[in-house]
């Protein structure tokens, strides 16, 4: 992150910085092309800050093993190879063709059953009896770390989801997407309101994309949204009566190769219109992290209202609803607090060590912010530290025990304070 940018991120997020543009200017996409005239300054300035979606070119991922090992010399899967690398591995797999509680049921699989069950349906001219089944959320880079699969491009470099989830060892959100032509996934948008950016290693998908805040006008008369957003009922007013004041949808077509970056809070759709292996990252930063916060917060909302009526006789219902929202979302409010704590401390210990180094030349501070990651850090520790204030005087958190936490949130927000303070001397 270069002055400039440290200066355009820190005014556009001086405020809370929880919304995002409801509209893309045009309904243009841009094709970035060359990674040799595009900075990671200028992503974060013109993709991040804005949260509008763009499209690498296939230069960006011609380096990747997966690229080379994993297709043929026509663009195809090479199952040969995949089948010797990951063939006794158990992978997730969904039915395209079902519909349960607005998604696709999964069942658990060896690799090589659902590689022989793919060669069969393109045989059979993409049909069979079990329906169209789809790999998806495949954790391979966890399970394998030692193959040569992708190099994550320093765009997405600041990720703080699976830098929180790596450090504490218990899940990631990196993962492997394969599937037939025809195969595809539902209307939704991405865990905690996350980033996601998707690689196709090879095959073709098509991406239909609704800025965020487009999705109210696609839910039905219940408050529902769409499972298929092509289906013809939406179209019909008595169920969805909003739905003609909705936007098109932007349509990307991405090909072999290329990166679509999905900006954070954008409802989404894909189709797989040939056999199609994608690599997709769900992603947190600086840049929403308080995207996540508001939606959490909505969640446990969602939540009480649900369970309202057993508020009174339990005694600990402000537990139980923290509960239930992390057995729905993935996190309760406590790791929250965890999840701001490592990012935290991981860009203090950025900070401190820079400093070190300054002071050991002799040169001032200053010098040393000017640095890519010192900038960046301070950054970050900026806005955690707005995240945290706003977490801190949450009615529902302080309703929490929070004698297990160390340091306490108000020791915490005391050293971030006087981290960012003495960074910026």
């Amino acid at each position: 992150m270069d002055r400039a940018t440290f200066a355009c991120s820190t005014a556009f997020f001086r405020d809370f910085g929880n919304s995002s543009p409801g509209a893309l200017p045009g309904g243009h996409v841009d094709f970035i092309d060359k990674a040799d005239s595009f900075t990671y300054s200028d992503f974060f300035r013109d993709y991040l800050i804005p949260n509008h979606p763009c499209i690498f070119s296939a230069k960006f991922t011609e380096d990747w093993g997966s690229r080379k090992n994993w297709v043929t010399w026509d663009g195809k899967p090479n199952f040969e190879h995949l089948l010797q690398k990951f063939g006794e591995a158990v992978v997730p797999v969904a039915n395209c063709d079902v519909k349960e509680y607005n998604s696709n049921p999964k069942e658990q699989l060896p690799f090589k059953e659902y590689v022989e069950y793919w060669r069969e349906y393109i045989r059979n001219g993409y049909r069979s009896s079990r329906g169209c089944l789809y790999l998806k959320d495949w954790h391979l880079s966890r399970a394998f770390p030692e193959q040569d699969v992708y190099t994550t491009p320093v765009y997405f470099s600041s990720d703080w989801l699976n830098e929180y989830w790596d450090a504490v060892a218990v899940d990631d959100f990196r993962f492997v997407y394969m599937g037939p032509k025809g195969s595809w996934t539902p209307f939704h948008a991405d865990v905690f309101r996350s980033y996601s950016w998707s690689a196709n290693v090879c095959g073709r998908k098509k991406w239909l994309l609704y800025p965020a805040g487009q999705e109210e006008f696609l839910k039905d008369r219940h408050g529902n949204l769409p499972f298929d957003v092509t289906a013809p009922d939406l179209r019909d007013k008595r169920i969805y009566p909003r739905y003609s004041q909705s936007q098109p949808p932007l349509e990307i077509l991405q090909e072999a190769g290329e990166i679509v970056f999905i900006p954070s809070g954008w409802h989404h759709q894909v189709h797989n219109l040939e056999d199609t292996i994608s690599i997709n990252h769900n992603w947190v930063n600086g840049c929403n992290v308080a995207v996540m916060w508001c939606f959490l917060q909505d969640e446990l909302a969602a939540v009480q209202r649900e369970i309202s009526q057993w508020k009174d006789p339990m005694d600990d219902w402000h537990l139980q609803c923290q509960l239930i929202m992390k057995s729905c979302t993935g996190i309760d409010y406590k790791e929250f607090y965890n999840f701001l704590k490592v990012i935290a401390e991981n860009r203090i210990s950025v900070l401190e060590k820079g400093l070190d180094e300054e002071s050991s030349s002799q040169n001032n501070s200053k010098a040393a912010i000017s640095t890519l990651g010192m900038l960046h850090a301070v950054f970050d520790l900026k806005r955690t530290v707005k995240v945290l204030s706003s977490l801190s005087a949450n009615e529902d958190f302080r309703k929490l025990d929070l004698t297990s936490l160390s340091p306490s949130p108000e020791a915490l927000l005391q050293h971030l304070e006087s981290a960012i303070d003495t960074a910026l001397l």
